[in-house]
């Protein structure tokens, strides 16, 4: 795979935390690794699966936050280390299009939404983001760490990105969660895509 192969593909590791992680030495660890900048956020993401989710085994995903407001489509498959992202910006000019997304939406035929928050601390280097996260829905909270390649010239050379910033930060001998953020806190989707495993 080429670059441009890789152009909407995410390439990421996921790692499920508890409480007794230790997020100072976390934050001291990538802080010596001297990121280019840093930010912390609070996000909502509205996921949808549509009458074509199971066929296409995709779900959209609506981001609006002072960041972002992206329309995302992602695959979804038993282990989410690459898999396909393809974002629309759909920018800060006219505020949260919510009602829109929702309208556009209703025309695909949703068959499952549900809606959950992020309060996010993200390092971005040149060739990374790494992002420290607690997600939550009204029924269920998870803490997450995750290493996604930026630099993509290879699938290799993208996997060897992260790995080397797992082993710079403690997480080369964790094991890797393999499933989604949608299929931890949802997972009622199983209902709707019952071929996940």
């Amino acid at each position: 795979m080429t670059a441009d192969d890789l152009q909407f593909t995410e390439i990421e590791h996921k790692f499920i935390i508890d409480e007794q992680f230790d997020l100072t030495d976390f934050r001291e660890a990538l802080g010596r690794l001297q990121p280019t900048r840093t930010t912390s956020l609070r996000v909502q993401d509205r996921y949808y699966l549509t009458d074509g989710s199971r066929n296409g085994r995709f779900v959209i995903r609506h981001r609006y936050d002072a960041a972002l407001h992206h329309l995302t489509l992602k695959t979804i498959a038993a282990d989410t280390e690459v898999r396909s992202e393809i974002n629309l910006d759909l920018g800060h000019h006219a505020g949260d299009q919510h009602a829109a997304v929702e309208a556009f939406l209703s025309h695909l035929g949703v068959q499952w939404s549900g809606t959950l928050h992020k309060d996010l601390e993200v390092w971005y280097f040149p060739d990374i983001e790494v992002v420290h996260y607690r997600a939550s829905t009204d029924t269920r909270a998870v803490r997450c760490v995750e290493f996604e390649a930026t630099r993509k010239s290879s699938l290799g050379s993208a996997l060897a990105i992260v790995q080397r910033y797992e082993r710079a930060t403690g997480f080369a001998h964790r094991r890797r969660s393999r499933l989604s953020l949608l299929q931890i806190l949802f997972p009622e989707v199983s209902a709707v895509l019952p071929d996940l495993d």
